[in-house]
């Protein structure tokens, strides 16, 4: 499998994004806490310049807790500020709020000594399509801001969200990188959903991750669907597909249901907490 993925309404966007980017305090940044250097966009280093930067680990109940701590220390080494969260709770938001102003700290002090005082902080929230931008800014600010899809691809424009603790955050639509120059980003991609499902060819890349699992996360298959595990990847798909009843006429397991809900089982942590990479 070689997936690339980059439809024209991302050149837009990311055209939107340098010009607005002058108005901008502090970008943050969404990774997916199960693959957080594959859903980093290298494109969002160069847009940020020299503004202040946050990355929220997003999704950090669906991923390893050990190998999350890990990314945690990673990117805090490269210089960033980093939370760990997961965007469908508000209990960690306070945490945002108190390390977006630990990150712009020194802008603060700046305004404080010319006389500036209590004006927002403005972020920009940028990440790749899928990652949680929209549900983050609604939990967030405690209602229904932006649009909200688990699919990617359902914020198209910039809209500004005014909230009530100093900080204005201008949301955007999701943006990869014009071509994957490692095919294994693309295909972790894929697992995650920040590839538009249309355009992939599911049992393949089924067959893909039941070997991954196999590798590294032993058991978690067996258990969902008390299955083989030992068997190779055709047959386990098989068997998952039997398990679900999914067969199609004549008796024949019906795979792509099955890499269907393989798929949905793991993105919505049903498999139990998996990451697909390592620092």
């Amino acid at each position: 499998m070689n997936i690339q993925w980059y439809p024209g309404h991302m050149t837009k966007a990311k055209r939107m994004m340098q010009e607005d980017i002058k108005l901008i305090d502090i970008v943050i940044e969404l990774l997916d806490a199960r693959a957080p250097l594959s859903s980093k966009n290298p494109d969002i280093d160069q847009l940020a310049g020299q503004k202040f930067r946050l990355i929220l680990l997003n999704k950090c109940d669906l991923a390893d807790p050990s190998k999350t701590k890990l990314w945690e220390r990673y990117f805090q080494e490269m210089g960033y500020f980093v939370v760990c969260l997961d965007s469908r709770k508000n209990a960690g938001m306070k945490v945002v709020t108190d390390t977006i102003k630990a990150a712009c700290k020194q802008k603060i002090e700046r305004d404080r000594k010319r006389g500036i005082i209590n004006r927002p902080l403005r972020g920009m929230v940028v990440g790749i399509p899928n990652v949680g931008k929209s549900t983050f800014i609604n939990s967030y600010a405690k209602k229904a801001c932006a649009k909200v899809g688990n699919k990617p691809g359902v914020t198209k424009g910039k809209q500004w969200i005014r909230l009530g603790e100093g900080v204005e955050l201008l949301d955007t639509p999701g943006i990869l990188w014009p071509k994957f120059e490692d095919r294994e980003v693309g295909i972790r991609l894929a697992y995650i959903g920040s590839i538009n499902d249309t355009i992939i060819e599911k049992r393949e890349l089924a067959y893909s991750f039941v070997n991954y699992l196999k590798n590294n996360y032993c058991n978690a298959m067996a258990d969902r669907y008390n299955i083989d595990e030992s068997k190779n990847h055709f047959d386990i798909l098989s068997d998952i597909a039997i398990n679900r009843c999914c067969m199609q006429k004549g008796s024949e397991p019906d795979l792509d249901k099955a890499s269907a809900i393989l798929f949905d089982d793991f993105r919505s942590g049903r498999l139990g907490r998996i990451t697909l990479e390592l620092p």
